[in-house]
């Protein structure tokens, strides 16, 4: 995780919300028998399953209008008659004015208010929601573009903050932080040991551009305390963290989510590997949980010819019934293209993936995707809490809705859990998905709705190097201290190496490998051979893997990481089907 970027949203503006969303036990409430769901799960790759609660971004809604629906003012009038709503606002004020005079204890209205606020509206889907005014900024912070703060990645384990690594040319950076450091003391505030959370850690990181803070690290390699004093500065995210050729001919974009700036990044991965000869596309949006909906809406554009449809919405307002279509020549409209994705893959990168696919335009490789197909209109209230109100359906082309049932919402929260139970992530067959819904491509292929984007070739999660060694490697945080202490002994022979030369000929070696082994066993790590046998080239792929994001951050780790990785094998095994999938996609009636 690294710091989160304040948040200025513009009143002016339509924010509509396509993302996954934190799921909530509730009964759904539906204009249509299209019901559907959403939750979200972690799923880490080396660790035991375990739910997970997704960021609530915001999303510009097509470009914005502020005549539509300013999130300035609540509009309960266009939500149900002006006295109907009023009427239930007196009986709220009322039951507050009564506990506030005759409780028999001392309470806190505004949390009260909060609590009820929050069980009102679990009680229509599971993505309308409330956000208190303290936790606005953060919640819209990953995809605001950039942010005032020190310039760290950081994790919390066992208590303490752990620097992954410092944002390369950040104040953290410049100030001598390294990989591996522990954040014991800011200013004058301890916290290690003290059961922080990602809140507090922000709060006490970010500040205003020039401030300074004063950061007392431990750090392991060099068992020694020192103290550093970071100037905060303005830190650049990036969303579209790679862009490099898999092959002489193929490249490969990867696409964490979609923020603010995330077509300008696409566009200039693009242009690049244009530059060095792409032919064909691999888009990743596996694990990206959506964002803004006109950054995907735009890189569809780039990617489809014509003025096809891209989606549409359709709400219980027609002023939030819309569409989108492809209006602009496009950089890429012809290469071959494979789309990755996987049941992290949720609402934004369902549109990308379902628009594509619908439009005969890209081979989808992976597992079925999450299955999010609300949209939700953040309202600003006026203590600068927030509403996120579910307005509108998406359809893709073809017109299916994507999103899954949420009726029974118990099995709403636990339906990423099912599909590991009920098989689905390993076998094909055993996907819930409703085969009465069927729709048609525009060139007559059979595509499903109501539950996530099914993918034209499937790949099952790999599995095969799951063992309890590899589990207790990840979960004692083994392979991110090793890598960070290796490298901080040797980062001026990694500096002075080239890229191409450390994913062509670095090695792990039996020297490098013995080196790693004791280390774990210092940790208590309890050797098993025959598991790490199973696990052997996993584990030294992600070391290696690992050591070039410390030195070239993303562009250092996935050229290391994909070499091993099945979806990106099978993506390219099939590529002869995506540029047929081309050739029949150009076929204009």
């Amino acid at each position: 995780m690294s710091e989160s970027n304040s948040n200025h949203s513009d009143s002016s503006n339509e924010r509509l919300i396509y993302t996954r969303s934190t799921p909530k036990e509730n009964q759904a409430k539906t204009k249509s028998n299209t019901s559907v769901l959403a939750a979200q799960i972690k799923l880490p790759i080396f660790t035991a399953i375990a739910l997970g609660v997704g960021m609530i971004f915001g999303a510009r809604f097509f470009g914005g209008n502020g005549d539509a629906f300013s999130s300035s003012l609540v509009g309960f009038g266009d939500l149900q008659t002006e006295e109907s709503a009023s009427d239930q606002a007196k009986k709220m004020r009322q039951v507050l004015s009564y506990i506030e005079d005759y409780y028999v204890d001392t309470v806190n209205l505004g949390d009260i208010t909060d609590d009820g606020i929050k069980e009102m509206l679990s009680k229509l889907d599971p993505h309308t929601s409330y956000i208190p005014a303290k936790d606005v900024e953060i919640m819209n912070s990953q995809l605001e573009g950039d942010f005032e703060g020190i310039g760290v990645e950081f994790v919390l384990f066992e208590d303490t903050i752990q620097v992954i690594m410092p944002i390369p040319n950040s104040p953290s950076s410049k100030a001598g932080i390294e990989a591996g450091d522990r954040i014991i003391k800011v200013d004058e505030t301890p916290v290690a040991n003290i059961k922080i959370d990602n809140r507090k850690v922000f709060d006490l990181l970010r500040g205003k551009k020039n401030s300074k803070v004063n950061l007392t690290l431990f750090r392991p390699y060099q068992n020694k305390e020192l103290v550093v004093t970071v100037e905060r500065g303005t830190i650049p995210t990036s969303t579209v963290e790679v862009g490099y050729m898999l092959t002489p001919k193929t490249g490969y974009i990867k696409v964490s989510r979609f923020g603010m700036n995330t077509f300008k990044e696409f566009e200039t991965q693009l242009n690049k590997l244009l530059r060095e000869g792409m032919k064909e596309l691999v888009l990743d949006l596996r694990g990206n949980p959506g964002g803004y909906m006109d950054q995907a809406v735009k890189i569809v554009d780039e990617l489809l010819a014509g003025k096809e449809m891209i989606v549409y919405t359709d709400g219980k307002k027609d002023r939030f019934d819309s569409e989108e279509k492809a209006h602009r020549k496009g950089n890429f409209e012809e290469g071959a293209v494979v789309v990755l994705l996987n049941e992290g893959s949720a609402s934004a990168s369902e549109i990308v993936a379902g628009a594509l696919q619908d439009n005969d335009r890209a081979l989808i490789v992976g597992r079925r995707s999450f299955g999010k197909g609300l949209v939700q209109k953040p309202i600003t209230l006026r203590d600068g809490s927030e509403m996120r109100l579910t307005i509108s359906r998406y359809y893709t082309p073809s017109g299916r809705s994507i999103q899954k049932p949420y009726s029974d919402t118990t099995d709403y929260g636990l339906e990423i859990m099912e599909r590991y139970t009920n098989g689905e992530l390993y076998h094909a067959d055993s996907s819930k998905m409703d085969i009465e819904k069927k729709y048609k491509t525009t060139h007559g292929r059979i595509v499903y709705g109501s539950g996530g984007i099914m993918p034209d070739i499937f790949v099952p999660r790999d599995t095969s190097y799951f063992t309890p060694y590899v589990d207790s490697l990840y979960s004692k945080n083994v392979v991110r201290n090793w890598t960070s202490t290796y490298y901080n002994l040797n980062k001026e022979n990694f500096k002075a190496m080239k890229l191409k030369e450390f994913v062509s000929s670095f090695k792990i070696d039996k020297d490098l490998e013995d080196n790693f082994l004791n280390f774990a066993a210092n940790q208590k790590i309890v050797f098993n051979n025959s598991e790490y046998q199973i696990s052997r080239a996993f584990i030294l792929n992600q070391i290696k893997a690992s050591l070039g994001k410390l030195n070239w951050q993303y562009e250092g780790y996935y050229p290391v990481f994909n070499q091993e990785d099945k979806e990106i094998k099978v993506a390219l095994e099939n590529l002869g089907k995506a540029e047929a999938l081309k050739k029949y996609y150009l076929i204009k009636e």
